[in-house]
């Protein structure tokens, strides 16, 4: 008779012991077995690139019918926010917008106790994942005893979180990459095209000159200039602010300079050209988005300035050392089907002077006191710009002033400025 039957007959202890310790450790290998597939079976999920829902699915799965646990809510940041993903009779915890004060309290596992907030009442660990001091998870469990298989069970329930938390961090990462890849392309092509639309040549004869500054915020600006030139004594220029930034700018741009430039060989006179200009920009922009805009006609067979501002930063003309604002116009460009009325402006030149325009970027700098370089700065340092030599140094000295104001102060939006001397 072999022991394990003696022992059944003789009532030796042995007896009970001996089946008991083969049974714990079946239990034992059908766990281990059990977490080998788990993770074969998440990590196979995460190699064919699984949606992070399905991963939810599978991680709340995994909880719930391997390894027994009755409660558990899974966290991750959304938006800004840490929400409750995937949860396991939770509810509660779904309707709270941000639990974010709450989770980052937990930097390490560590079990819920009576003195922890009332939403976390009812759950008995906190399991944290963090990358790099930057927590990325949180995983509330419910159900959890101090027996030797259920500590068994916690370490890979903590195990399979990480990973989970590290998969999601990962496609997340992902696509940042790849949003950022196709913004930086986005970014670039703008670029390009902007570049193919502001002039780089300008216009010069013995009775004018033009000169300019562009200085975009970001790679792609939403500042604009141009010109038309009819004869040597006579022409058309343009400066213009076009509300938003990147690829949307940069085609609106376009739109706008090939507009621009078949309507104003279309109309004669300027307040007919800006009532049809403002028509074609709101066909494509249905007031979403909208143009400031400065033209001006400069005729020196007969001395004039005709004018309209829509909506921009009014320009400075200065004649004999005398500032004139040009503000006759209309409201901005593109906002309403129909401008409700124009303006134009009509100055008559009497002396060599400058037209000085510039967007609203230049009014935005900022010191490091919080003073902006307003248009007083502006007007004392071209009242005297008959003593500049060209309309350039006018503007090397304007930038210098700028730079000297802003100290260490970045500029906050696109500068673009066009000046034009002429001689009467």
């Amino acid at each position: 008779m072999n022991y394990l039957a003696h022992s059944i007959h003789t009532g030796d202890p042995m007896a009970d012991t001996v089946p008991l310790s083969i049974e714990k450790l079946q239990q034992e290998l059908s766990l281990k077995q059990l977490q080998i597939n788990s993770l074969l079976t998440i990590t196979q999920a995460i190699n064919d690139n699984v949606a992070a829902p399905e991963l939810y699915n599978m991680y709340k799965s995994f909880i719930g019918w391997e390894m027994g646990i009755k409660r558990m809510a899974l966290f991750f940041k959304q938006d800004d926010e840490w929400q409750c993903v995937t949860h396991l009779k939770a509810d509660h915890l779904t309707q709270i917008d941000n639990l974010g004060p709450i989770l980052k309290k937990f930097s390490k596992t560590q079990r819920i106790t009576k003195s922890d907030p009332e939403l976390l009442q009812g759950f008995d660990l906190m399991i944290p994942v963090y990358h790099k001091k930057n927590p990325i998870a949180f995983a509330l469990v419910g159900g959890i005893r101090a027996e030797a298989d259920d500590y068994s069970r916690l370490q890979f329930i903590t195990t399979f979180t990480n990973i989970i938390a590290v998969a999601i961090e990962n496609k997340r990462l992902f696509k940042r990459q790849i949003e950022q890849e196709r913004f930086d392309r986005d970014m670039e092509l703008a670029s390009s095209v902007q570049k193919m639309l502001i002039p780089d040549h300008l216009p010069q004869s013995k009775y004018f000159e033009l000169a300019t500054v562009y200085k975009p915020h970001l790679t792609v600006g939403g500042d604009y200039f141009d010109f038309i030139q009819y004869d040597e004594q006579r022409l058309a220029f343009c400066i213009a602010d076009i509300s938003g930034k990147g690829v949307s700018a940069a085609i609106l741009m376009a739109n706008f300079q090939a507009i621009l430039q078949s309507l104003i060989y279309q109309y004669r006179d300027l307040e007919t050209f800006v009532f049809a200009l403002n028509q074609a920009v709101y066909r494509i922009t249905k007031s979403d988005r909208f143009i400031t805009l400065f033209i001006g006609e400069l005729n020196l067979r007969n001395n004039t300035l005709q004018y309209i501002n829509a909506g921009h930063f009014p320009p400075f003309l200065i004649q004999n050392g005398v500032i004139t604002r040009l503000e006759s116009g209309c409201t901005i460009i593109g906002a309403f089907e129909t401008l409700p009325e124009i303006q134009m402006g009509e100055v008559c030149l009497t002396h060599p002077g400058m037209i000085f325009a510039c967007t609203d970027g230049l009014t935005d700098v900022q010191n490091d006191l919080g003073e902006y370089f307003e248009d007083e700065h502006i007007g004392s340092i071209i009242q005297n710009a008959d003593r500049y030599i060209s309309a350039e140094l006018l503007n090397d000295a304007l930038m210098k002033e700028v730079d000297h104001f802003r100290g260490t102060k970045p500029y906050p939006d696109d500068i673009a400025i066009l000046t034009c001397k002429y001689i009467v």
